[in-house]
């Protein structure tokens, strides 16, 4: 018993050097949660930068792929790959030995014709000679050797018009440049068997006036009527940094195509060859004076494999607004959309946020 007493006494001074007197923490309470702030920004609306750059290709001024007018087999070429030819020269020739037939055909046909249209006229005269001795020959013979003079006359000439039309036919065996350029492309040989084809079949020849070239450039629907067309636009080629040129745009589509965009041409010179069709440039248009524009921070854009959208605040809860971008700068980028200056938006959007989410 008195061993007992003794470990008690020591078990009950312990517990009061331990704060025996505090209350019991109860560690199944859940800890308190800090509330998250979201920062918010406004849309701002600036004037443009002076001007918009967008990409531009270079296209050949002429370009043409040369099919065959008539079935035949390829006889001689004069050309190829890389070849500078001038308007009217021979390319290549064809041959046809059933179209030298048909040219022999029409020549007999035309020579019988021209014959029979002399021997009515001679007739048609000796009749009329005798005409003038009263009663010898009478009227209906006469009127019967004029018709029949007209007759073999127009024969004579449509059968002439028949062997002009073969030869036509035939000088189509003969390819020639339409106009001054280069042989970009060669498809045939000695031998081959051609016909008359359709813009999807493969061509001869591809010819492309390389001498003078297009600079396309697409402006979007959206930077259609901010942008200056009157004014002379500054690009330059990806190929040559540094080499800035000026020009006047020369043409303008004056219509959106199926990218929603107006296409606009510039003409540029290559006496000297060194563009090439296909090449890539940066061109500078000039902006309107005056024109302005939305702009959100980088950060408040949030972009998926189906939309891009900002998150506008609206009565304390989020709202999903879908916008198209424009020029982006340092810290912020041109939108479009169903947005105004002074709009409250999430400066930092994320996809995770949903419509109608309370924004605190």
């Amino acid at each position: 018993m008195k061993f007992q007493s003794i470990i008690l006494i020591a078990a009950v001074s312990l517990f009061a050097a331990c704060g025996g007197n505090q209350k019991p923490v109860d560690i199944s309470a859940p800890a308190a949660k800090s509330k998250a702030v979201t920062e918010t920004g406004i849309v701002t609306e600036k004037a443009l930068s002076s001007n918009a750059r967008l990409p531009g290709q270079l296209k050949p001024y002429n370009e043409v792929n040369i099919f065959p007018k008539v079935n035949g087999f390829v006889k001689n070429m004069y050309v190829d790959r890389g070849t500078i030819v001038k308007k009217g020269q021979l390319l290549l020739t064809l041959e046809a030995p059933e179209m030298e037939s048909q040219l022999q055909a029409a020549n007999s046909r035309y020579l019988q014709a021209q014959e029979n249209a002399v021997a009515s006229k001679e007739k048609y005269q000796r009749l009329k000679e005798a005409a003038k001795e009263p009663g010898s020959v009478s009227p209906l013979d006469l009127d019967n050797a004029s018709a029949k003079m007209r007759a073999d006359e127009a024969m004579a000439k449509s059968e002439q018009s028949n062997v002009a039309s073969v030869r036509t036919m035939q000088d189509y065996l003969n390819i020639r440049a339409p106009f001054d350029g280069m042989i970009v492309q060669r498809n045939v040989s000695p031998g081959a068997l051609v016909s008359p084809g359709k813009g999807t079949d493969q061509p001869m020849l591809i010819l492309l006036d390389i001498s003078k070239l297009r600079l396309e450039v697409f402006i979007p629907e959206d930077y259609v009527d901010k942008v200056d067309l009157t004014k002379p636009v500054n690009f330059t080629y990806n190929a040559m940094p540094g080499t800035q040129q000026t020009a006047r745009i020369s043409r303008s589509a004056n219509a959106l195509g199926s990218m929603r965009s107006e296409a606009i041409e510039i003409d540029v010179q290559n006496k000297n060859g060194n563009l090439k069709p296909g090449m890539y440039a940066e061109v500078h248009i000039p902006m309107l004076s005056g024109a302005k524009s939305l702009l959100v921070p980088n950060q408040a854009i949030v972009r998926s494999t189906e939309r891009e959208y900002v998150i506008v605040v609206k009565d304390g809860k989020a709202q999903l607004q879908d916008i198209k971008e424009g020029l982006s700068r340092n810290d912020s980028t041109e939108v479009f959309g169903n947005l105004k200056a002074g709009d409250t938006i999430v400066k930092h959007a994320s996809d995770e946020m949903r419509q109608g989410d309370a924004i605190n």
